[in-house]
């Protein structure tokens, strides 16, 4: 471990600054909860109709966990900000790690690192160290924050506690993949898989009300166990920190066995001579790896989601809030699984965008190492070269709604809900130009402006956010329309209005078109 606080504190110093976007998300998400919630859930009757949002929409819950406790702020902090915050936290501590290990081997700093007076392990001692202080900065700055705007000591301190201990058990993780990973793409994607799947499985373990051994199987569902403002219960915190630690064992077992600059899955030869010898094949080859997952990830989600569907009466059957609704003759039962299922898709659409973001992305990467210029030095042009890559991120993204929409229309056909495999194909289809919207931000941010390449992840961002919370906020309409999917109609409605697909996809040619401008005119990796 020789050399590890000098490179700490350089590491520090020079990076440190890239966690502060995660520690800012995680503190305006909490706080705001906190500063919002009396301001537009004044009285008792406003809160009972939170309740009964929440109630009526399983996807929330598949997002945010169960809610325990939405008549005080403080629960509906718990509520809205624990489940997300920790997975800022542990996004942010899987690429710290990834960060100052594979990546700097995978650029050659590790080795000019390692010419010096440096022991073996004192990278992954240093990424390790990096991630855990990360994110109990995080944990600290969102807890004391959210108390000056008004959250109660207790129940905010432990909320701040389960943002720390969840980057804490995915700097394990991230340890642990950077030695399993053969570089730090394949590393960050394991780590992220794995979050992926954890998330997915701990919201659709409480949407079901599944047995409560499961939430004992899950480090994501210790967080949830802990019920802030609900309970207060601090010991599953213990469960993360022995977790931690048993992960950085074996990450540092495994990295003492492995080469440098190899990890323990090592991949096969390639072939002896290209294949790839157009641009449509090029970019399927520099993309095949997430497209198969995204795939596999396609169907998962359209299992969850369409057993998720056939539970739906039940699961309506099982709040009082929405039973009251019910009983008022507000809404019908067949209105109430139409609309979940036009939430549920539009979910589906918000992450199938993501992987049409990442191919958009690839591009900027491939330029930055000058991977690029030797292709275009060829017959191919840029607008054919662009083209060929904006197909694929806008295919893609199609085809993984439409395969999820398949296999939930499948499995709600299974069940008396008045829902079969027909309605929620075309409703899939519906939403399939709000998802195109989306990957369009990307392609004019990565096209005209890559210098900003984080704002491609704004059109994800922004549709999540207002498509899942603004209608629970009681948001204007002209807020709610920022995000392409509020304009995707119920295609099983009466009266279908289809202006406003047609006003989106007159933004997604805009957008296209300053990407495909943007990409001929400006300097390739500026």
């Amino acid at each position: 471990m020789t050399g590890t606080a000098p490179l700490l504190r350089t590491s520090l110093r020079h990076d440190g600054r890239l966690l502060a976007p995660w520690i800012a998300i995680a503190t305006l998400l909490s706080a705001s909860s906190v500063l919002v919630y009396p301001w537009v859930f004044p009285t008792q009757q406003s809160r009972e109709g939170l309740a009964a949002a929440v109630g009526s929409n399983p996807a929330l819950g598949l997002i945010f966990g169960p809610a325990y406790d939405l008549s005080t702020a403080d629960g509906f902090n718990a509520w809205r900000a624990l489940a997300l915050g920790g997975f800022l936290s542990a996004l942010g501590a899987i690429f710290a790690v990834i960060r100052a290990t594979r990546a700097q081997e995978d650029s050659g700093q590790a080795e000019l690192l390692a010419s010096g007076v440096l022991g073996r392990g004192s990278r992954l001692l240093t990424g390790a160290a990096m991630a855990l202080i990360g994110s109990l900065v995080l944990g600290v700055v969102a807890a004391l924050v959210t108390v000056l705007c008004g959250g109660g000591w207790e129940a905010t301190l432990l909320l701040g506690a389960t943002f720390t201990a969840t980057g804490w058990m995915f700097t394990g993780v991230a340890a642990v993949t950077a030695q399993l990973g053969a570089d730090a793409r394949t590393a960050s994607s394991m780590a992220v898989g794995t979050l992926g799947v954890l998330f997915v499985l701990r919201g659709f373990a409480y949407s079901v009300d599944a047995p409560g051994w499961t939430s004992w199987v899950n480090p994501l569902s210790w967080m949830t166990e802990t019920r802030p403002a609900s309970g207060n219960t601090w010991w599953p915190l213990s469960l993360a920190v022995v977790l931690t630690l048993v992960l950085l064992a074996v990450a540092f077992t495994l990295q003492a066995r492995r080469d440098f600059g190899q990890g323990t899955i090592t991949p096969g030869p390639g072939p002896a001579r290209g294949k790839d010898t157009t641009a449509w094949r090029l970019a399927v080859r520099l993309n095949r790896g997430p497209l198969v997952t995204w795939a596999l990830a396609s169907l998962m989600l359209g299992v969850v989601f369409g057993y998720l569907a056939t539970s739906i009466t039940d699961i309506f059957g099982a709040d009082p809030a929405v039973q009251q609704i019910l009983a008022a003759g507000a809404t019908s039962p067949d209105e109430l699984t139409s609309a979940f299922v036009v939430t549920i898709l539009s979910l589906v659409g918000i992450i199938a965008a993501v992987p049409g973001v990442q191919i958009m992305l690839k591009v900027r990467s491939e330029e930055t190492v000058d991977r690029v210029e030797p292709i275009l030095a060829t017959a191919v042009s840029r607008t054919r070269y662009y083209a060929r890559h904006v197909l694929l991120a806008l295919g893609a993204s199609s085809l993984y709604v439409l395969v999820a929409g398949a296999v939930i229309g499948w499995l709600a056909g299974t069940a008396d809900i008045g829902v079969g495999v027909g309605d929620v194909l075309r409703q899939a289809v519906a939403t399939v130009p709000a998802v195109w919207t989306v990957v369009a931000v990307s392609v004019a941010v990565v096209g005209a402006r890559p210098a900003v390449a984080l704002v491609a992840w704004v059109g994800v961002l922004v549709s999540f956010l207002l498509t899942l919370l603004g209608p629970t906020f009681g948001l204007d309409d002209w807020v709610l329309g920022i995000s392409p999917f509020w304009h995707v109609p119920d295609v099983s409605a009466a009266d279908v209005d289809l202006t406003g697909l047609g006003w989106i996809s007159l933004v997604t040619v805009g957008f296209l078109l300053v990407g495909f401008v943007g990409f001929r005119r400006r300097d390739l990796a500026r």
